[in-house]
């Protein structure tokens, strides 16, 4: 076993994105590989729980009670299907206008639901009573799908001040053809595309002491304009560790760790029972759900312990790849407008890792690195444009996590697009920038005011990250 690095400061630029963790890749694997540091003993274990990761689960009953159980509902049949590559989802294409073409299915881009209320504490969220908390597109056989998600959009023009128009492009969701009757008329939905998943295992040894830092010393500058950059935390419920804990995972921190992300999205997204979530998903409105076949012979849970934290070691090894050419000049200067345009307020640049919340389901070599993901991991109201109004645990309708940057220039190497935001509507890093508001609002003008050379390079640097 490889004992944890002492943390290093001789890298100023951050080309060692993960620390002694991180590896050199470029190309459609650069997200799959696991920590560079990892040892040989812990490798086996890592390709124990990438086949778990990305192979396909079954309906029940079938011959094998390893991986069956698929459903009732789900939207995908396996975390890879979500995760590509270990990458970052897309949304569905759009219906062609003129055209019978049947849109992409919702696959990588989740709908949650909920409605207004006080949830229970352990909940977050009060859940539609017709489809629960998630929109499931698909099903078992004997059992109908809820539905069909539709996606529009309506274009959002805007000029930058030297003159260069831009259009965005807003979507805006809807379904149809749904099976088990209509939703509430005040539902809440909430699009979420599926992240990249590298380096998350040293978002989790982050210091919760260092990110509540962040906070207060945004807080310590913000002073009293309502649009001054102010981030929270969240507070969350987490299965595994059965208490209260910091949000640091999904895209309103509303995730403490990842063994509760990973149980969660098994059972959520794929149907799969866990100790931690032993019952399916199906609402009292969902009779053919809840009399259809359970996996691993009729016995919960249908994915067992071991198996499970396998997964979520997986996960948590994920390396970060190296930074790209963080010398050149232009990615330098793009550097500086960043700092400039106060974007390095939220997405703070480095930290020092400590121990995770759950050592067995991590490693060693995670600890004491000095990592860059250029994020706070604290919510942040960005304006009414980004607004989904749909309130989780403590997070409002308009707040945000702050999203860690690293990976980003290799999207369209791993995933073949450029999609950013929490649904995917930004078509590459400029317009990620030009959908901020609220708290972000101060940097998105600077952004406005810089010439087509400086708008180059801010992209550059992002993209170098």
């Amino acid at each position: 076993m490889v004992g944890a690095a002492a943390p290093s400061d001789d890298d100023p630029l951050g080309e060692k994105t993960g620390g002694a963790t991180t590896v050199y890749a470029n190309g459609r694997q650069a997200f799959s590989f696991p920590a560079a540091n990892l040892g040989d003993d812990e490798h086996t274990r890592f390709v124990i729980g990438n086949s778990f990761f990305k192979r396909n689960w079954v309906e029940a009953p079938a011959s094998t009670g390893v991986r069956d159980g698929l459903g009732p509902h789900f939207i995908a049949r396996s975390c890879g299907g979500c995760h590509v590559l270990d990458g970052r989802g897309e949304p569905p294409s759009p219906r062609k206008p003129g055209t019978s073409a049947v849109p992409d299915p919702a696959v990588a881009l989740l709908l949650r639901l909920s409605v207004p209320g006080t949830p229970e504490p352990r909940q977050g969220v009060v859940p539609e009573p017709v489809y629960g908390d998630q929109f499931n597109n698909a099903a078992v056989q004997g059992v109908q799908p809820e539905g069909e998600v539709v996606i529009g959009h309506r274009p959002r023009p805007g000029r930058f001040d030297d003159g260069t128009r831009y259009v965005l492009q807003e979507p805006i969701y809807s379904f149809r053809g749904l099976a088990y009757g209509p939703m509430r008329a005040d539902v809440l939905v909430g699009p979420r595309i599926a992240p990249q998943l590298i380096g998350v295992g040293l978002l989790e040894a982050i210091p919760e002491a260092e990110i509540l830092r962040n906070a207060a010393e945004q807080a310590a500058l913000a002073g009293p304009l309502d649009a001054a950059i102010k981030g929270v935390p969240n507070r969350v419920w987490d299965a595994y560790a059965g208490r209260e804990m910091l949000g640091r995972f999904g895209w309103k921190a509303n995730v403490a760790t990842i063994a509760h992300q990973t149980a969660g999205a098994f059972h959520g997204d794929i149907g799969i029972t866990s100790r931690w979530f032993p019952d399916e998903t199906c609402t009292p409105a969902q009779a053919d759900c809840a009399a259809a076949p359970r996996g691993a012979k009729g016995e919960a849970p249908e994915i067992d312990d071991k198996t499970l934290e396998d997964v979520v070691f997986y996960q948590a090894v994920l390396a970060p790849p190296a930074r790209r050419a963080p010398r050149d000049a232009q990615v330098l200067r793009g550097q500086r407008l960043f700092a400039q345009a106060q974007c390095a307020q939220c997405h703070r640049p480095s930290y020092v890792t400590a121990a995770p919340p759950f050592p067995r389901l991590s490693s060693p070599v995670l600890q004491g690195q000095r990592i860059w993901p250029y994020t706070d991991l604290l919510l942040h109201d960005m304006g009414e444009a980004l607004a989904d109004g749909r309130p989780d645990f403590g997070a409002s309708g308009r707040q945000w996590k702050t999203p860690p940057l690293w990976g980003i220039g290799l999207f369209k190497d791993v995933n073949s697009h450029t999609r950013l935001l929490h649904d995917g509507r930004a078509r590459g890093v400029l317009e990620a920038v030009l959908w901020h508001g609220g708290e972000a609002e101060a940097s998105r003008r600077q952004v406005l005011k810089m010439s087509r050379a400086e708008r180059e390079a801010l992209v550059k640097f992002v993209e170098s990250l």
